[in-house]
């Protein structure tokens, strides 16, 4: 049966993510996933997809504060609870064309990463009164959905088969196996076959004790990928003897065709019941199958 083998958040969009041996499960994902993103002064988001050096961007989820550390950088610390911000400002911005709305943490924070960047850069809270709307080409099975920064839905699941098949090709050519963080997964299950996460339409995981509520997760929309798995997550840049590594073994196998052309990584996830469950390493997750009509 499907195992529950590592979970991941990621509290500042497109910085380090945190490898947990639980996490608690809302509506909108995991539980500070994805609540905090960059931005220029004008609101634009920022990722590593033009700025490979956010990855060297590391975060720790205290006991009320998050608490932010870089390379040649004095530790910054940020309030997990957006009610404890100084009169933030309010500010309307974008994920991809999505409207998000967030606050502004303040200029010690913007002058923080502004140093580490290079550039002039806000710090935005996600603002808990406000809320995203999951596409809903993708939510009517659940009745629509929400999520914070993340690029589209609240979770994303990938089978560690599919990472180990992909790290064969690679090797058989030459180049360097790499990590899972290379594809900011939330979920990452063992026990499928490579690529079978593709097919599973349901995921069922029991409470732990006859006290915990159960989860289900209907999986609707495989995650296409864009460069960015080609930044190495430790050093914050491309392998420079592989720049395009794993895109360019992917393209040969991962295209397609309803995508554009684009490869696929991954299936992205719904939270269908469970908000409020915790998800936990060695739960055992039933996977329903579905292949379409």
């Amino acid at each position: 049966m499907p195992t529950i083998s590592e979970l991941f958040v990621y509290p500042i969009k497109s910085c380090g993510g945190i490898a947990l041996r639980e996490a608690r499960l809302l509506a909108t994902g995991l539980e500070y996933d994805r609540y905090w993103m960059l931005t220029h002064p004008d609101g634009e988001m920022l990722t590593q997809r033009a700025y490979p050096r956010m990855a060297l961007i590391k975060v720790e989820i205290g006991t009320d504060m998050l608490i932010i550390r870089a390379p040649g950088m004095s530790e910054l610390r940020t309030p997990l609870d957006a009610a404890r911000l100084d009169a933030p400002l309010k500010v309307q911005t974008k994920v991809w064309r999505d409207a998000a709305y967030g606050l502004d943490t303040g200029d010690t924070t913007a002058g923080w990463f502004s140093s580490f960047l290079g550039f002039p850069t806000r710090l935005l809270r996600f603002d808990p009164q406000r809320e995203r709307q999951v596409d809903p080409d993708y939510t009517g099975s659940v009745g629509g959905a929400t999520t914070y920064f993340a690029d589209g839905f609240p979770l994303l699941v990938v089978g560690q088969a599919s990472l180990d098949d992909l790290n064969t090709r690679l090797t058989s050519k030459g180049a360097p196996s790499i990590s899972i963080d290379r594809f900011r997964p939330n979920v990452v299950l063992t026990g499928l076959d490579a690529y079978e996460e593709d097919y599973v339409e349901t995921l069922n995981i029991d409470g732990a004790t006859q006290a915990e509520q159960g989860v289900q997760l209907q999986l609707v929309k495989l995650c296409a990928r864009c460069p960015m798995p080609t930044v190495d997550q430790q050093t914050g840049a491309p392998n420079p003897d592989w720049p395009n590594e794993p895109t360019d073994t992917m393209t040969t196998y991962r295209a397609k065709r309803q995508f554009d052309g684009a490869v696929t990584f991954g299936n992205n996830a719904l939270i269908s019941s469970g908000a409020g469950a915790w998800l936990r390493v060695g739960q055992e997750v039933e996977a329903e199958i579905g292949f379409g009509d």
